[in-house]
């Protein structure tokens, strides 16, 4: 018998990056738990493997594992990922940009150019260069969601910040020209998520000394997560969603 899912995304193949953990494990294994069946994408097999099980545990659909890595791969590469996923499933209903890179706070006086290079790379390259293989795969959907991720305190231009400042910033630009030259064709909704203060990696990178237990679990994401994905938002465009403020 078919399991009946609230806020149901039954038959939905769901592209994660950075789905090895953090934001990106969190975000597929609540996708999944709705039904959907998710393309699990990171650099490292382990912790991917760790995102598969953490789906079939929760009841979720079998994941695909694609060990990729989004700052190394040349565009052949990015090709041949969107030609597989085409082969494989014929369709895409959405795509989930939660890979992030993030070194420490650095003054741009002293910003070395390889984590500058690497940073922009992995936030905003690889974001652009993903899409605009997969768009061919989305548009043969009837409704698709693209969803990047962006950063509250980045998008203020923070002192320090440093390239994942400015990619952040890029990134939300990149979204909303994006959706503008989508929303014709009403076909793909494109928006972006500001997660606000979690209990993450990158967090706990970023801010070691702070008090973890006081702020939300990156679980807390799941409902915007399914929101973004799901019926609910079909017709949301161009929009920054900034999960402290969300609401079902």
């Amino acid at each position: 018998m078919d399991r009946i899912f609230p806020m149901s995304l039954k038959n939905q193949v769901i592209l994660v990056t950075g789905a090895g953990g953090g934001l990106g494990g969190t975000a597929a294994v609540a996708l999944a738990k709705l039904g959907a069946h998710i393309i699990l994408l990171d650099k490292s097999i382990p912790k991917l493997e760790k995102t598969y099980d953490a789906i079939v545990a929760a009841g979720g659909c079998e994941p695909m594992l694609y060990p990729f890595d989004l700052a190394g791969a040349n565009e052949l590469q990015y090709q041949e990922l969107a030609d597989a996923i085409e082969q494989h499933y014929g369709s895409l209903q959405g795509l989930l940009h939660s890979a992030v890179e993030f070194a420490a706070f650095t003054p741009l006086a002293v910003h070395k150019t390889q984590d500058w290079g690497h940073t922009l790379n992995v936030n905003l390259n690889a974001p652009f260069l993903l899409t605009r293989v997969l768009l061919p795969v989305l548009q043969k959907s009837d409704k698709a969601s693209i969803v990047f991720t962006s950063d509250s305190s980045a998008r203020h231009g923070m002192a320090y910040s440093g390239a994942y400042g400015v990619s952040k910033m890029a990134l939300e630009g990149l979204a909303k020209i994006l959706a503008e030259e989508l929303e014709s064709g009403q076909k793909i909704r494109v928006n972006t998520l500001v997660p606000g203060v979690v209990d993450s990696p990158l967090r706990k990178k970023a801010y070691p000394a702070e008090d973890k237990t006081l702020i939300p679990t990156m679980d807390s994401l799941d409902g915007v997560y399914g929101y973004l994905f799901g019926e609910a938002s079909v017709g949301v465009t161009g929009q920054i969603i900034d999960a402290t403020h969300f609401k079902l």
